[in-house]
């Protein structure tokens, strides 16, 4: 097979999630819906947020950044499926495939960070309330923000560059609805093998380390709340955290399950398929999450929603 440097690729292909025309408009229909849902519902939070200034604290400051990274997963990737799909065109150029591959990097790891962030003002609302304000306090959140865009920024700038260093052959195609970073390596013609240790221990070390923060956060919080007294203190504990639990459940849930499926699937199309779970629905979900267990998130988006209806 003739090897090309990265230099000669002009163009990857993206086979999408199926190959039958007859299914694309459907698909096309369905991803239109789900974006605009996320952009949406999203936006609605942020601006929520925004407006009501009850909604002015670490948590609900986390939860904006959080809706800002969905928003941005989705736009990396949908819309352009959506545009090779009413172009009958699987084409996307090798520079928009790396900027695409990085922007995914990007905010699914700025996610996973902000949701370990969120564990953090949990465990401290829960475990030291006393102390609350002057923990979280405003320099920290931001610098914590920061923190985790940096790191993310980082770790996707260092995997993507990674890539410029391979050759690829003539068969350029990807069994991906985007440009996912594992499906590129696996094209290359070249030696990956760095790639693929880099790739694993940065997904380790970003994936295992974050979860494991999460998890130490819960027994801690799960601790203090068996020792109040009061079952509605205990209550009133626990439904602070039944949303983040939820974005958790759904963020790490559906990421295991696409890794456990590209074990087992006997073809990548088929792992396709199964990561519409972790980079479209978890994004679309999070907005239905936050507005439906959260009364003070409710309150704020009928506000918001009564105030844009008067104008």
């Amino acid at each position: 097979m003739e090897t090309r440097n990265q230099t000669d690729v002009s163009e990857f292909f993206l086979l999408g999630l199926t190959d039958n025309p007859e299914l694309q408009p459907l698909l096309f229909c369905l991803f239109l819906t789900m974006y605009l849902v996320t952009v949406l519902g999203n936006l609605l939070i942020i601006l929520a947020i925004s407006c009501d200034s009850h909604l002015h604290t670490p948590m609900y400051l986390f939860l904006s950044n959080l809706s800002f990274t969905d928003i941005c997963m989705s736009t990396a990737t949908i819309p352009k499926m959506l545009l090779n799909i009413q172009a009958q065109n699987q084409s996307i150029t090798y520079a928009g495939c790396l900027t695409q591959m990085c922007f995914v990097l990007v905010f699914a790891c700025w996610e996973n960070f902000l949701l370990v962030t969120m564990a953090y003002d949990r465990y401290v609302a829960i475990c030291h309330p006393l102390r609350y304000t002057v923990i979280m306090n405003p320099p920290l959140c931001g610098l914590l923000v920061l923190l985790s865009l940096f790191l993310s920024v980082v770790n996707a700038l260092l995997l993507s560059l990674m890539v410029l260093r391979l050759s690829f052959c003539k068969d350029l195609e990807i069994p991906h609805f985007f440009c996912e970073l594992a499906q590129v390596i696996k094209l290359a013609c070249s030696d990956t093998l760095i790639n693929n240790i880099l790739l694993y221990f940065v997904g380790s070390l970003f994936g295992v380390v974050p979860f494991s923060g999460i998890i130490f956060s819960y027994a801690q919080i799960v601790s203090s709340v068996l020792r109040m007294p009061s079952a509605g203190a205990k209550l009133k504990a626990f439904s602070t955290c039944g949303s983040h639990l939820s974005m958790v459940s759904l963020f790490y849930g559906t990421g295991l399950g696409v890794y456990i499926s590209s074990l087992a699937a006997g073809s990548s199309r088929k792992t396709a398929v199964a990561s519409v779970m972790y980079g479209v629905v978890p994004q679309m979900m999070n907005p239905f999450i936050y507005s439906l267990r959260n009364r003070d998130m409710k309150g704020a988006l009928r506000k918001l929603i009564s105030g844009i209806s008067f104008l």
